[in-house]
């Protein structure tokens, strides 16, 4: 008989043993995984569970309690993360249980969304979790990027200025998608890397906006061959940006290469020469920029409690009665049938007995990620994931999902 609990003093050993095995590329000392794994247990928000059968700890993973920014509004979704089984039991559906696991105890916990990073996206898709939107990652020239008119008001943040850091992502996180709040220890690991820093842009006694990097060797392997990678860059304003973008550029004699994370689609406009240096061409002459990764996945884990949740969000100022057939066979209690009632952009989801104007039907991945804004209607229909009774109500379904802000995430776990 398999049990999941929270790992108590006596499962840490074993714990350690599972995750040195399972992430060998993570490098570190026993104790040194111990003591993160127990600060992380400790945090308000995070807890490490374990997957046991007959006494012996089988599978580890950690469960987040995230508030994130869900379009409109804000919300409980729950986080998986260091998903990890014993060596002598692969294939033996042990993280397939960890996570049903995990998807039932945040729809009995309360919260209508689930997220992940996956170690592999095929995996998870058949258990339900839709694509989030794409990283975008640029190897440029630091003298590619613009240079403004001044960097007066740039500092390198310390401990100290975590809470002006942590106001400042709030400010960002309101007007957004998709962010999640910083919690104690997530607050705390972006100052305690010696090798991750961070710079910040002032307004007074107001941060506006921040880049998190770091430095690594780079193509020459000597020591006077470096590159910087950002691995964040947050603004509130264009001021901000062009403060933190002059910074970057700046480091040219020092740096050969700036390595950028952005979700925004559009950051090449900002750039003089775009090109990632590799020299790829595509027909015609299209030539190489960035590269794109996907990452996060989002799962509804409570369809009832989603439109609870998102009752005050205007869903594009529509007014039409949408029938909705959700497919789920990983946790079946989450699929059904729906009428939702959407009157001048505000829904109600009824039952699916009264009258409707256009039915849809899509199975719970790409519903996940068309609600969350990763995924639009018309493309869903066009690639045939997503049905529709009368495609005269087409544009009114997109309408209804569609937003400009797509969801970004800018939090590791």
């Amino acid at each position: 008989m398999r049990k999941i609990r929270p790992l108590t003093n006596s499962d840490w050993d074993d714990y350690v043993t599972i995750q040195m095995n399972a992430y060998p590329g993570v490098r570190g000392k026993r104790e040194q995984f111990r003591e993160r794994a127990v600060k992380m247990h400790a945090d308000p928000i995070i807890k490490v569970y374990g997957l046991f059968e007959e006494g012996h700890l089988l599978g580890v993973m950690r469960l987040y309690d995230f508030t994130m920014k869900l379009l409109s509004t804000k919300t409980l979704v729950g986080g998986i993360g260091g998903v990890a089984v014993e060596l002598t039991h692969k294939k033996e559906r042990v993280a397939h249980d960890m996570v049903q696991f995990f998807v039932r105890h945040y729809r009995k916990k309360g919260a209508c969304l689930t997220a992940l990073y996956p170690f592999r996206a095929d995996f998870y898709k058949r258990m339900g979790f839709g694509y989030g939107r794409k990283l975008n990652q640029y190897h440029l020239s630091p003298s590619s990027l613009p240079k403004g008119s001044g960097k007066n008001n740039i500092t390198r943040l310390t401990s100290r200025d975590r809470y002006a850091l942590n106001a400042c992502y709030q400010r960002v996180l309101a007007q957004t998608n998709g962010l999640m709040e910083n919690s104690p220890y997530l607050l705390d690991a972006m100052f305690s890397s010696e090798h991750v820093q961070i710079a910040g842009c002032w307004d007074g006694d107001d941060l506006r906006g921040y880049i998190i990097y770091q430095f690594e060797p780079g193509s020459q392997g000597h020591f006077l061959s470096n590159r910087m990678v950002v691995r964040a860059l947050v603004y509130e304003n264009t001021d901000a940006l062009h403060e933190l973008l002059t910074f970057l550029h700046s480091q040219a004699d020092q740096v050969e290469t700036i390595v950028l994370n952005t979700h925004e689609d559009d950051f090449h406009l900002l750039l003089s020469d775009p090109r990632n240096g590799e020299g790829l061409i595509f027909p015609t002459v299209y030539q190489g920029s960035n590269a794109q990764g996907l990452g996060i996945m989002y799962r509804v884990v409570d369809l009832p409690r989603l439109f609870t949740v998102l009752q005050e969000h205007d869903f594009g100022g529509q007014t039409c009665r949408l029938k909705l057939t959700i497919t789920d066979s990983f946790l079946p209690e989450n699929a059904g049938e729906w009428v939702l009632n959407v009157t001048n952009g505000r829904a109600h989801l009824q039952p699916a007995s009264p009258p409707h104007d256009a039915a849809i039907q899509l199975d719970v991945a790409e519903f996940s990620s068309l609600v969350t804004g990763a995924a639009d209607f018309k493309t869903l229909h066009r690639y045939g994931l997503a049905h529709i009774s009368n495609t005269v109500h087409i544009e009114t379904v997109h309408r209804l999902f569609f937003t400009e802000n797509k969801p970004i995430c800018m939090t590791s776990f």
